[in-house]
């Protein structure tokens, strides 16, 4: 099934679960870049966690076309594919991404930081949306 714009109120549950999305982008010589993220959802954007040194962030800052598919954790025949343009703000204070890990796995903070390291929050508003089960 094939929805524009819009996750339908069937499959919403999925991006509130602890799954994983799977976010691709386009990468330097027009190539699909593919890996698992953390992610939230806000009631109209998807949203994940970056540094700004890894390629997808760079991708993003080429290119903002993205794709992304979720397994429902709990039925992985039921899914959702979420198709968009990124926008990219920082991540002030580290709060998504502290967030994430409280979600994720119970830590109030994020404890995986580099010296340098800068994180920013990919939002992702659904402009096609497909799903299954």
């Amino acid at each position: 099934m094939t929805n524009t714009g819009v996750v339908p109120e069937s499959h919403e549950d999925i991006l509130h679960k602890k799954g994983f999305a799977h976010v691709a982008t386009v990468g330097p010589h027009g190539e699909p870049q593919s890996s698992p993220v953390w992610y939230d959802w806000d009631g109209s954007e998807l949203l994940f966690s970056n540094l700004t040194r890894r390629q997808k962030a760079r991708n993003l800052r080429r290119d903002d076309r993205v794709a992304v598919s979720i397994l429902d954790p709990d039925d992985p025949y039921r899914y959702l594919e979420i198709r968009g343009r990124a926008r990219v703000v920082p991540d002030e204070g580290n709060a998504f991404i502290n967030k994430m890990a409280k979600k994720y796995r119970g830590d109030d903070v994020y404890r995986k930081h580099r010296p340098g390291d800068e994180r920013v929050v990919v939002h992702i508003r659904p402009e096609h949306v497909t799903l299954m089960g």
